[in-house]
């Protein structure tokens, strides 16, 4: 199905709150309509969270957590497209199918997906050694504890100050990768383009319209840290309906 899209030329449109109740109504129709593949998409990140937390605190194994993190950019965007590729369909009132599903995320492989999960690692990656720089570089001549289990460390000034710069250099990096990639992977499931344009053109929605799509951040933000209290279990509906919403936040979007 996707082979068969032509490309189109990119034009972004003006947003505002009323666009994001739009898309958050209709990604809860879509998951009201199609529960069970939301669930089943959404399952994959329960899992793996179970897994981590499993590792950290029952095995006390906490070098599990880097590997199993990295994981989650390398599937992410292909359990997303699940949850767009339903909405698309739902959008065309083409009927809902496993294996038509299933097969269209399959076939990402051989399209632009790829690079843009190997980007996200790459940047997962960097900003995980950026973080081991800036601990080495306001505690490495501290005296160590297990910071796992003692939080001291944390509380003296050096420590303070490393949480202060981390905060924000971890918050913009955030925000940098969000800017990139919120309409990115959905446009690259519905488009012929590479993922090269289509993370710049995500960037210039963001720029274009600052402050809803800050809003469809915070909100992304403070539904998934809900979601995950208690024992991630609120991830089975916040990731669905999300997913959805971002499929139709897209199609608002980019005309």
């Amino acid at each position: 199905m996707a082979e068969e899209l032509q490309p189109a030329p990119v034009q972004i449109m003006q947003l505002d709150l009323s666009d994001l109740r739009y898309a958050l109504r209709a990604g809860w129709l879509d998951f009201r309509q199609a529960p069970l593949y939301g669930l089943f998409f959404s399952a994959v990140y329960v899992l793996g969270g179970w897994l981590i937390l499993w590792a950290a605190t029952t095995k006390g194994q906490i070098w599990w957590t880097l590997p199993a993190s990295a994981g989650f950019p390398i599937l992410g965007p292909f359990i997303a497209c699940g949850f767009y590729e339903i909405s698309r369909r739902r959008e065309r009132q083409v009927a809902l199918d496993w294996r038509g599903i299933l097969g269209v995320i399959f076939r990402q492989k051989d399209r632009q997906l790829p690079s843009i999960a190997a980007f996200v690692v790459i940047y997962f990656l960097f900003w995980n050694f950026l973080a081991h720089m800036l601990f080495a570089l306001f505690l490495g001549r501290t005296t160590m504890t297990n910071v796992s289990s003692s939080l001291a460390v944390f509380l003296t000034p050096e420590g303070l100050a490393m949480l202060a710069l981390g905060t924000l250099v971890g918050g913009l990096f955030a925000a940098l990768l969000y800017a990139l990639m919120v309409v990115s992977i959905p446009m690259l499931l519905d488009r012929e383009i590479d993922y090269v344009t289509a993370m710049l053109t995500s960037f210039a929605l963001v720029r274009e319209n600052p402050l809803p799509m800050l809003g469809w951040g915070a909100l992304i933000a403070v539904f998934l840290f809900l979601g995950m209290l208690p024992w991630f279990l609120g991830l089975f509906v916040v990731l669905p309906v999300f997913g959805h919403a971002s499929w139709h936040l897209y199609r608002r979007a980019i005309a």
